[in-house]
């Protein structure tokens, strides 16, 4: 029952015993029934306007509390000139306008973080009260390499390669290293929200390759440019020596002559591969900005074919081509690019060793081209060094081949990875768009 009904119950009851008081007194008593009869009629008068006075503040509560329900933060009441009213209409409007102003301020604040959130370039991934990946940037799809909508309510253990395990050891205060394909290098940190009182996890994954590669350039740019200098002057002078020495062979005898001058050879041969060795070094330290132009990916890979078909013939390597059925045009600096996979094609040939096949694929949508060789694979800890500048897995190797590839495509801005895949075979792949 409601507090009017009960109020009208209240006022029925009380009238109606007044009335069937005044009623006795018609009889007896004229003047205190007609006396009775007026306080009667004022009582009726002023429960009537306590009536309106109780009522009118219980339809503007039901009202605002309707809004409110509603979420109607914008409708407001006009002051009625009654006293109690007008302070419950004051109040009401205060209340209305600090909900209004609060919750407009929390979709901008939302708004603006959910645009900082995509605009990121750090990964980020918002888990559910369960641990299921709720929301997801572009930074995060890009590092994973996966659409949004197939990470939405996977946990991050489930995530594909190495993703998983590195994102499922990640703990609050200890971010998790993660390197793959020996190139591309993360941070993993994990952190928490508050969410309608409960907490609620996220992960940050932030990109650190290029801030590597530009510390270890920076490393041994000016050791390499010292060394280079050093070295090259006193290759040349000693190498003017000994090449003057020359002069000197007539006046030894018949028998001593083709020792000295071999030996003399072989001394300016093995400065000249020195210097030869030092250069290679100082190139990938002086690498220049690419030149662009519209360059025709299916002919300098045909050429770099016929390059190493001497060498493909001698050790019985066959070359397969699975190329698109149109020209695959890119723009980029021929140049570089043909010098990049020309190094990518000489290590799959050292790889196979002997007998073997190399697969050359390419695709129009997205741009891609494809290096395959069937040697043997990359074991995981070769894997993780494999762009390391001056690693290598040969004896004689100098370990700047694939420095070099991974210099020149990241600053044509190409996404690229090595490794071996579930048939077997090792493939360098190289995606031609931008970063």
């Amino acid at each position: 029952m409601t507090l009017r009904t009960k109020f009208i119950l209240f006022v029925v009851t009380i009238h109606a015993v007044l009335i069937l008081l005044a009623a006795q007194l018609r009889t007896s008593n004229r003047e205190l029934f007609l006396a009775a009869e007026a306080l009667l009629l004022f009582s009726i008068v002023l429960t009537v306007q306590l009536y309106n006075g109780f009522v009118r503040p219980f339809h503007l509560i039901a009202a605002g509390t309707s809004a409110i329900r509603a979420k109607d933060f914008s409708m407001k009441f006009v002051p009625v000139g009654q006293r109690e009213m007008d302070q419950l209409i004051e109040v009401y409007n205060h209340m209305i306008d600090e909900l209004r102003e609060e919750r407009v301020s929390q979709h901008e604040k939302s708004f603006l973080l959910e645009r900082i959130i995509q605009a990121s370039p750090a990964g980020i991934l918002i888990l559910d009260f369960e641990g299921r990946i709720e929301g997801v940037n572009a930074a995060a799809e890009r590092f994973v390499g996966l659409p949004g909508t197939s990470l939405l309510g996977r946990r991050p253990a489930e995530l594909p390669g190495e993703w998983g395990s590195a994102l499922a050891l990640a703990t609050e205060g200890q971010p998790q290293p993660l390197r793959l394909s020996g190139m591309q290098t993360y941070r993993v940190h994990s952190s928490h929200f508050l969410d309608r009182g409960f907490t609620r996890r996220f992960l940050l994954v932030e990109e650190l390759t290029q801030d590597l590669i530009r510390q270890e350039k920076q490393a041994y740019e000016k050791l390499i440019r010292m060394m280079s200098h050093e070295i090259n002057n006193s290759i040349g002078a000693i190498n003017s020596i000994l090449t003057s020495f020359h002069y000197y062979a007539p006046q030894l005898s018949a028998d001593d002559r083709p020792d000295f001058t071999e030996a003399l050879d072989v001394s300016i041969g093995r400065n000249t591969q020195l210097a030869n060795f030092i250069a290679n070094f100082a190139h990938l330290v002086r690498l220049p900005p690419p030149s662009r132009q519209p360059t025709d990916l299916h002919a300098l890979l045909k050429g770099i074919c016929r390059l190493l078909q001497p060498q493909s013939e001698q050790r019985r390597i066959h070359w397969h081509w699975e190329l698109a059925p149109q020209p695959l045009i890119v723009s980029l600096d021929a140049q570089q690019l043909e010098q990049a996979f020309l190094n990518i094609a000489k290590n799959a040939l050292e790889a196979i060793g002997q007998d073997g096949n190399v697969w050359v694929r390419t695709t129009l949508s997205p741009p891609l081209v494809v290096l395959e060789n069937d040697g043997p694979g990359i074991s995981p800890e070769v894997a993780q060094r494999l762009f390391t500048p001056f690693f290598s897995t040969k004896r004689d190797g100098q370990g700047i081949g694939l420095t070099l590839v991974r210099d020149i495509l990241l600053q044509h801005g190409f996404h690229f990875s090595l490794a071996t895949q579930a048939t077997g075979r090792t493939a360098f792949s190289v995606q031609l768009t931008g970063a």
